[in-house]
């Protein structure tokens, strides 16, 4: 069984004990905002799937809540079962984290991420349960490719939102229609690459790194952002602190970098010396992209590889204006990459998820090809979480 990993977040708490859902709890960033609302004191309910695991949702002071965003009459009844049995009220406050990342075709994301939360807001409104903040947790793919020629300039709010993939669209779907709801106090965060600890894109990305492959896709220059979940966590309970609604924020840390730095944070971090590091052109990772979007369609599986993920791996910005999250919120991130990346690769470590360096001897030969698939998927994952 997996090592329970304990992350310190202080122990300050509210005045008054308040109710806060956190949906999407049992995912990567989800059981963070878990972890830190207990930290805070508030009163902590998980929004799951009947499916969902619990392995980091152990502690005896979360409530759980299973919500079906899918069929709106049963989620009003779900509502308003809640709402008899506790007081005759909802939530407090409400960190909407649930929502697909991976789906078969546009219909499922649109159906999931739009639809599914469309469905909650009207039955939140329906049952009289409106939240102070509804905190909605978006993507900087939702705005799209801008400013792509050279020099970079960061994306902001001022620029047309054109998101070219439909995970991008299902986001800015939910964004208006948050932005034409009436006396729904809403705040929405648009994070960069997010990476830590029990995340699973980036850490095939490593692993492959670990075992002494590099891969890399494209020639030209790109520039890339990220946020260390923590530091996202952080973001959203300093929007909640300030009262904030009606404001949306694009989440980095505050640096750029290139996939070359990227790679040599995690090499450091890993302690391997020597890796090989391929480079392949744009159109190969399309023509396989659109063999993967091929098999998608046929078998009604959602894969890795995608003409979405390629849209993704070609967009060379992913700079963004992070002015408003430091002067509204006061937020500076406590976690540069190089900090953010050794504490990823220790808990991978921790979790058993890198197994510690190999010798010349112990290498088995005939699963090198079998590393490098791993490896050009890892590099697929670590641009495609770029858009989440």
């Amino acid at each position: 069984m997996a090592t329970q990993l304990s992350f310190s977040w202080g122990t300050e708490e509210p005045e008054v004990k308040q109710r806060l859902l956190v949906t999407g709890a049992s995912g990567f960033i989800g059981s963070f905002m878990v972890e830190k609302a207990l930290k805070k004191g508030y009163d902590v309910w998980a929004g799951i799937r009947s499916t969902s695991s619990r392995q980091y949702l152990q502690d005896e002071r979360i409530h759980f809540i299973e919500l079906d965003y899918s069929h709106v009459d049963r989620l009003h009844d779900q509502l308003l079962r809640f709402k008899q049995e506790h007081d005759g009220r909802g939530w407090d406050y409400i960190i909407h984290c649930a929502g697909a990342t991976k789906c078969p075709n546009k219909e499922v994301f649109y159906q999931v991420n739009f639809v599914g939360t469309k469905n909650f807001i009207d039955s939140l409104t329906r049952c009289q349960m409106v939240p102070r903040q509804f905190i909605f947790l978006s993507s900087l793919g939702a705005w799209g490719p801008q400013h792509e020629r050279m020099p970079h300039q960061p994306i902001t709010a001022d620029d047309e939102p054109q998101p070219n993939t439909a995970y991008g669209v299902s986001k800015l779907c939910v964004e208006e229609y948050l932005k034409d709801a009436e006396r729904f106090p809403w705040v929405v965060f648009r994070p960069t690459g997010v990476y830590g600890p029990r995340d699973k894109d980036y850490l095939l990305m490593m692993q492959s790194i670990a075992r002494g492959w590099d891969f890399a896709l494209g020639f030209k220059h790109q520039d890339i952002t990220f946020i260390y979940v923590l530091d996202l966590v952080k973001a959203v309970f300093l929007a909640i602190e300030k009262g904030v609604t009606e404001r949306a924020y694009f989440v980095a840390d505050g640096d750029v970098h290139t996939a070359k730095d990227f790679s040599m944070l995690v090499r450091q971090a890993l302690g391997k010396r020597f890796v090989v590091r391929l480079t392949a052109p744009l159109w190969l990772g399309r023509a396989a992209c659109a063999i993967g979007s091929l098999y998608s369609r046929l078998s009604g599986k959602a894969v890795t590889l995608n003409t979405d993920k390629y849209r993704i791996l070609s967009q060379r910005n992913w700079l963004c204006d992070t002015e408003p999250l430091a002067s509204e919120l006061g937020f500076t991130a406590d976690y540069p990459l190089e900090r953010g990346v050794a504490e990823t690769i220790a808990s991978y470590k921790q979790e058993g998820w890198i197994k510690p360096p190999r010798t010349l001897k112990d290498i088995d030969f005939a699963k090198t090809l079998n590393d490098i698939k791993r490896g050009i998927k890892g590099l697929i994952n670590r641009k495609s979480t770029t858009s989440k």
